[in-house]
């Protein structure tokens, strides 16, 4: 069977992370911690989700020309990564995170956003073949809006089903909203779109509610260890998470929407699809780092089976 097409379009950064016993509060110092690097941002990371996951990835973004840059592409394709979309910045220097990880896996997390917040409505264009030869694309919020629009879009021009994972959450215009397929939310994102807090089962149904009355088709609300709430025209419910010991959750939102659109490319069910991405990000959460912690296809299935 050949691979289902993922167009991935958004950024990319390299993480510097820095282990803590927890997270310093504002103007402290905490000595002692254990420092690394990981190829991350939120579009590489979904790209990394996608391709590990089962998924033929042609990945749209611009980085600098410079080292970090030359790794990070390095290691896309290793992972079998179309990269032929992917721009180098002749004077913006490739994006940088800085990440703070406490023991319990929460994350602190600050964006020097780079040749990403250059990246833009020509580049997205210059991508159309990718965009027409794919089954989903996926985007996020780390590039600017108009670039992010104008892949919304195209792939909704192309009858191409289209993820919008909005992270960092900001608010979005009616316009964007209506050409999504599938809105991945988490809690915070969820209740800056809508006003409605999102503490609870009952509170996620609202907010999916109201994002579904705004235009948007499908929305699949995360929850972090208690799953997705997703709201369809069938109606809301619960597609339960997977227990395991979280080590650093940084990615876990990334890993989970690559392998839902892995899923949905494929033609699974939405629950399936949806349980299939649950796996995928638990496994995520058992590992340190970004893209180092997106897991592989075998065990994605082997997790995912376990809950039946």
């Amino acid at each position: 069977m050949s691979k289902p097409s993922i167009v991935v379009v958004g950024s990319s950064n390299t993480d510097m992370i820095i282990r803590l016993e927890r997270i310093p509060q504002p103007g402290e110092t905490i000595l002692g911690g254990q420092f690394l690097s990981a190829a991350g941002g939120k579009g590489a990371n979904q790209a990394v989700g996608a391709a590990r996951a089962g998924g033929r990835v042609t990945f749209v973004a611009r980085v600098g020309r410079d080292s970090l840059a030359d790794q990070a592409i390095r290691g896309w394709r290793e992972d079998g990564i179309i990269v032929k979309h992917v721009v180098r910045d002749a004077t913006a220097p490739s994006g940088v995170a800085l990440i703070f990880v406490a023991k319990d896996g929460e994350n602190s997390i600050a964006v020097a956003s780079g040749a990403n917040g250059k990246f833009s409505v020509a580049d997205v264009k210059a991508a159309h073949a990718a965009f027409a030869a794919a089954d989903v694309c996926v985007m996020q919020l780390e590039t600017p809006l108009a670039s992010v629009e104008a892949a919304a879009n195209l792939a909704f021009k192309l009858g191409v089903t289209v993820i919008l994972n909005p992270a960092p959450a900001r608010a979005l215009p009616a316009r964007l909203l209506k050409k999504i397929s599938i809105l991945t939310p988490n809690e915070t994102e969820a209740a800056l779109l809508t006003g409605i807090a999102v503490v609870d089962v009952a509170s996620a149904k609202k907010a999916a509610e109201k994002l579904r009355a705004d235009g948007v088709g499908i929305v699949v609300l995360t929850l972090g260890a208690r799953g997705a709430l997703v709201a369809d025209e069938r109606g809301t419910r619960m597609v339960p998470g997977f227990k395991v010991k979280a080590v650093d959750t940084t990615a876990a939102g990334d890993v989970f929407n690559g392998a839902l659109a892995v899923a949905l490319a494929e033609g699974k069910d939405l629950d399936d699809a949806v349980r299939f991405a649950n796996a995928a990000a638990a496994l995520s959460v058992t590992k340190p780092g970004a893209q180092p912690s997106a897991p592989r296809r075998l065990e994605i299935d082997r997790l995912a089976r376990s809950a039946r």
